[in-house]
């Protein structure tokens, strides 16, 4: 059985293997990192056919794959919104969905580009040459999730590592439960110190809805659980990789620089060229689903592979080019169905602004000469660890 496919080293990607796994195995057995076997679905059509199906649900990060030293099995402790399912799901999207609506983003963006002046003030003040990963692209996405939320800004150096080991669940099985441990603990103590001191950020509203019955304590940890695990760090994913390639590419970095109404759709196609989604949504079949000439039984992981599915041939023109003025462009980065992600709007808006603001900043921005970007060449989703540049 092949591994699951990675991006070649020193770089974001894609996997080399995308197109020949598209035109000649659409659907594979494969090893996933966590040392456990998924179908791993290339093509568009059935990508997004796969993302939709109520008959594919996703494991949390300590249920899966099953403990067989687990006897009985213990419950899993690490649910967010993606886990949940029913009315639990239904009622917790619901009470954030007008916090995450586009009308509440766009009456957002003046803040949010404030919060990117803030952090770009920090880093020009640092001196240079300076690292734009560290100094930018983890900390502004990061910044706007904490002020928008009611995660303290200020426990990050706490959180942060706890919460990365859970998005990229390459850890092992104590470490899951040590992780869950912490964080879990972590939030039941932030619910109690907004219950005491509530603000007017979305936690505090949620410990108000939960003591006035409407939601459970556990439907509060699973939308803090969210934020931490994934609420920001695809952002910093995909800023940092959007960075880069613009970088990398000066002639259209220019093109941004001088006109700003491009932004829109250059971020489209970055969330589409970008193969930050390199397989890490996994999902369990409840049920045989039958997909093209395989049948995934029940019981077993799929891996719908958004990464590939956003560089198929028969839905994009030029699909290895990244073309900042594509304007079809129905992409799969935010997933489909009743679970797409929920802060979609938040992200375009943090990616633009984001841009927009470092290159009003730094109009002579450009990368150090002989410096050499890292990268962490054994992870499925990858970004930049350092981006040295000087401006």
């Amino acid at each position: 059985m092949p591994d699951h496919p990675l991006p070649p080293p020193g770089s974001v990607g894609p996997p080399h293997a995308y197109r020949h796994l598209r035109t000649e195995h659409p659907a594979v057995q494969v090893r996933l990192p966590v040392d456990a076997p998924g179908w791993f679905v290339t093509r568009y059509a059935d990508v997004r056919t796969l993302l939709a199906d109520d008959r594919l649900i996703r494991p949390p990060v300590d249920g899966w794959p099953p403990h067989p030293d687990a006897c009985p099995a213990q419950p899993a402790q690490l649910i967010t919104l993606m886990e949940l399912d029913g009315p639990r799901h239904q009622s917790l999207r619901a009470a954030v969905a007008d916090v995450f609506s586009l009308r509440a983003t766009r009456g957002r963006r003046p803040a949010i580009r404030r919060q990117a002046d803030r952090i770009l003030d920090a880093f020009e003040h640092s001196g240079r040459p300076g690292d734009l990963v560290t100094g930018y692209a983890e900390l502004f996405p990061l910044l706007v999730v904490c002020e928008l939320t009611g995660l303290p800004f200020e426990d990050r150096h706490d959180f942060l590592a706890p919460a990365d080991a859970a998005l990229g669940a390459l850890i092992s099985r104590e470490d899951q439960r040590e992780v869950t441990r912490w964080l879990r603990a972590y939030l039941t103590s932030l619910i109690e110190r907004k219950r005491r001191r509530p603000g007017q950020d979305l936690l505090s509203g949620l410990v108000r809805r939960c003591d006035a019955g409407e939601l459970s304590t556990d439907d509060v940890i699973a939308f803090g659980l969210s934020m931490l695990v994934a609420g920001f760090r695809t952002t910093t994913m995909f800023l940092a990789n959007a960075i880069h390639q613009l970088l990398m590419r000066p002639a259209q970095l220019a093109a941004l620089r001088a006109d700003h109404g491009l932004l829109p759709q250059a971020v489209e196609e970055l969330l589409r060229f970008l193969p930050v989604m390199n397989g890490p949504v996994i999902l369990l079949a409840t049920e045989d689903i039958p997909l093209s000439d395989v049948t995934i039984r029940a019981c077993e992981a799929v891996v719908p592979a958004i990464a590939s599915a956003n560089l198929d041939e028969t839905v994009f023109a030029r699909a290895a080019e990244l073309d900042l003025n594509r304007t079809k462009n129905p992409h799969l980065a935010f997933g489909r169905g009743k679970h797409n992600c929920i802060g979609a709007h938040l992200t375009r808006a943090q990616l633009e602004i984001g841009l927009e603001a470092l290159l009003d900043r730094f109009p002579q921005l450009r990368l150090c000469d002989g410096a050499a970007v890292r990268w962490d060449d054994a992870a499925p989703i990858k970004s930049p660890l350092t981006l040295p540049v000087e401006w």
